[in-house]
């Protein structure tokens, strides 16, 4: 299997990081959606990421794809099999997907991308709107979390793809402030000894050293 996108992305990573939970065999293809190649626009025609290559089954977007991992690995489960669980599983990625990552954009592009990849000034007042505009979504997680378990059950969809987001996060700085979300930070810190997440997280510094490097 190849996966095409760049694990800076939260559903890149996602589908990374899925793929060793389940111990699929997939090769991380570095793709800029802005300089598409012939076999990555086979796979997403409106250029998303990520998308996949199966054979000759193509796929795009984290949550499609995800759920086609799903059904060609069941085991371990990413979605729980009760229905009420199952539901609850992919609230909370919606939760990451469509309202998180989108409020927290601002901190990655303003002070990440823009002065470290595109070599232009950030809006730090963008940012720091989007630092408070994230502490709703955190604080309601940081409820959800405060039994102690993953988000809905076992670990899950909605748990990889906060994770996912919370590594994003990471690059400009940003960092879980323990002290108003001390259950959150325990769950990440669960998250991280995860032997897939190890995995994926070793893929990904390697795919970095290697683009500074030749650069």
């Amino acid at each position: 299997m190849k996966i095409f996108g760049f694990p800076l992305s939260p559903f890149v990573r996602k589908v990374l990081v899925a793929t060793k939970e389940k111990g699929i065999d997939a090769e991380l293809i570095p793709t800029n959606p802005a300089q598409p190649d012939e076999a990555f626009l086979q796979a997403s025609p409106f250029r998303k990421i990520p998308a996949i290559e199966d054979g000759d089954f193509r796929l795009a977007d984290s949550t499609a794809i995800v759920t086609y991992l799903e059904a060609k690995q069941p085991e371990p489960a990413l979605l729980p099999s009760a229905p009420q669980t199952r539901g609850k599983a992919v609230w909370f990625e919606e939760v990451v997907d469509t309202i998180l990552i989108p409020s927290a954009a601002p901190i990655v592009l303003n002070r990440f991308l823009r002065p470290l990849i595109f070599k232009m000034e950030g809006d730090e007042e963008a940012a720091k709107a989007a630092e408070e505009a994230i502490l709703r979504p955190l604080d309601y997680l940081e409820d959800v979390l405060s039994t102690g378990g993953w988000l809905a059950g076992d670990y899950s969809i909605g748990d990889l793809s906060l994770a996912c987001a919370i590594k994003t996060l990471s690059y400009p700085g940003w960092q879980i402030d323990r002290n108003r979300y001390p259950s959150l930070a325990s769950w990440y810190d669960r998250v991280c000894e995860r032997p897939a997440w190890r995995l994926a997280a070793e893929q990904e510094r390697a795919i970095f050293a290697s683009l500074e490097s030749s650069s």
